[in-house]
């Protein structure tokens, strides 16, 4: 357990160290994965969320991955940059082409695959987002993110949300929400980033029964900060959190507005859902609004190599004298041919329809299973992005972290692996090539590691 002003607080990297995680570590056959974790534990800093790891992958190929020891499972995690599957064919035959004709262009220089990319991105991108900056993973993005939003308003504060996730650079960590980022060591961050209560219709921070009683307080909350402080340069966070959690109908177009009225900026962070993974393109077209700076990752790389963008309106490229990211693999071709790869993927193969039409086919199937047990408090989730959230009682909603985990053990016993958020949240997050033969099986898995976990 993490401590925090002498109260204990649950987080992601608990389920590391616990008692289920050894017994199920010694549960495995074979001796190569064991033999590998060892080292790693030896050769490695250690750290909360990585330390020490479950298993050790030898192979990943489609929605799957293959333990050292040749068990296999389907991956609902993937640290979601998995949107078109492990190794797809014609992404690896992209790069490969890519490391015969330019494989780096030096800082100062540009290539035709990197311009190529940004032009791809903006054209996608709705409205005046018009302008790219490329950094090597997201945290990253969210730094530039920032540095432009100080540029643009002349102010430097920010209001994000508790619980939320941007990264782990200082910067990322400060409009961040989670204590195991920016707690203890962390400090001290940047000052002026302001925190509020994240929308959460189930568990309302308010202490409201849902979003059809309680006037959108959450939003309410971010105009009072705005009106309060005055000089806000930016509201940072993710247009649906990946928790997950779905804003209720208004929330963003209410901030927006709020936004506008205080001269602040929205930044919204796509990293973990952006690129079809909800059923649209950016998960913030379900709601209507546009933000004036969109940060994407993970699954821009296509799961082999690490790219994020930043993607600006046009008017925000006011910072020319000033170096906002410098990063040395900024204009790389063979990352820019990947993402390019990827993209083309996306489109090409339908997976954002894809991940609409299936979603809504799994939290059907799983609203209706969740009917008849009282230990599943809610399901939710927008496109391929869905949460089980287990509960001790539906009446007081209390969760159950335990269950939840002994949920999540049975499941990789049955071959499939997916991250439990927040203690108790099953989180799944299928590639959006995945089958509907093949999900259904993994619902299936699920649904008997739940009823088995929760009997009497």
């Amino acid at each position: 357990m993490a401590r925090d002003a002498g109260r204990l607080t649950h987080t992601e990297g608990e389920s590391n160290r616990s008692s289920a995680r050894a017994r199920w570590l010694e549960r495995q056959t074979g001796t190569r994965m064991a033999e590998l974790v060892a080292r790693d534990a030896a050769a490695f800093l250690h750290q909360s969320l990585s330390s020490p790891v479950l298993s050790a992958v030898a192979r990943a190929e489609g929605i799957w991955i293959e333990d050292a020891d040749g068990r296999r499972y389907m991956d609902f995690h993937g640290n979601s940059v998995h949107h078109i599957g492990y190794g797809h064919p014609r992404l690896l035959a992209a790069i490969r082409d890519q490391l015969d004709a330019l494989t780096f262009a030096p800082r100062r220089f540009t290539n035709a695959v990197s311009v190529e990319l940004a032009e791809r991105l903006a054209a996608l991108a709705p409205d005046d987002l018009s302008k790219v900056l490329f950094t090597t993973g997201g945290s990253d993005a969210i730094e530039v993110a920032l540095k432009l939003a100080r540029a643009a308003t002349g102010r430097f504060k920010t209001v994000s949300f508790w619980d939320a996730f941007h990264g782990a650079g200082f910067g990322a960590a400060s409009v961040g929400g989670e204590a195991t980022f920016r707690s203890h060591i962390a400090g001290p961050l940047l000052t002026g980033a302001e925190h509020v209560a994240p929308f959460a219709c189930y568990r309302c921070p308010y202490g409201h029964a849902g979003p059809e009683v309680c006037g959108l307080a959450c939003a309410a909350m971010v105009r009072y900060v705005l009106e309060r402080e005055g000089d806000i340069a930016a509201v940072v966070a993710e247009p649906m959190r990946a928790v997950p959690q779905v804003p209720p109908p208004g929330f963003w177009r209410a901030v927006r507005q709020a936004c506008d009225d205080h001269g602040a900026l929205l930044i919204f962070d796509e990293i973990p859902t952006g690129l079809g993974k909800t059923g649209r393109f950016f998960a913030f077209e379900h709601d209507g609004v546009v933000p004036d700076i969109v940060v994407l990752g993970k699954a821009l790389g296509g799961a082999v190599l690490p790219i994020a963008a930043v993607i600006a309106r046009d008017r925000l490229d006011i910072a020319g004298d000033f170096a906002i990211g410098h990063y040395t693999h900024e204009k790389n071709p063979v990352t820019a041919r990947a993402a390019l790869a990827t993209l083309d993927i996306i489109a090409g193969e339908g997976l954002v329809e894809r991940a609409a039409e299936l979603g809504r086919h799994a939290l059907d199937r799983l609203r209706e299973f969740a009917a008849t047990r009282p230990r599943v408090g809610d399901v939710r989730g927008r496109g391929l992005l869905i949460g089980v959230e287990i509960v001790a009682d539906r009446q007081t909603r209390a969760p159950d972290n335990a269950r939840a985990e002994e949920v999540f053990y049975r499941c990789l016993d049955a071959g499939l692996s997916f991250k439990v958020s927040q203690g108790n949240v099953l989180t799944l997050s299928p590639p959006l090539t995945i089958g509907r033969d093949d999900l259904d099986r993994a619902l299936a898995i699920v649904e008997i590691a739940i009823d088995a976990a929760t009997a009497g």
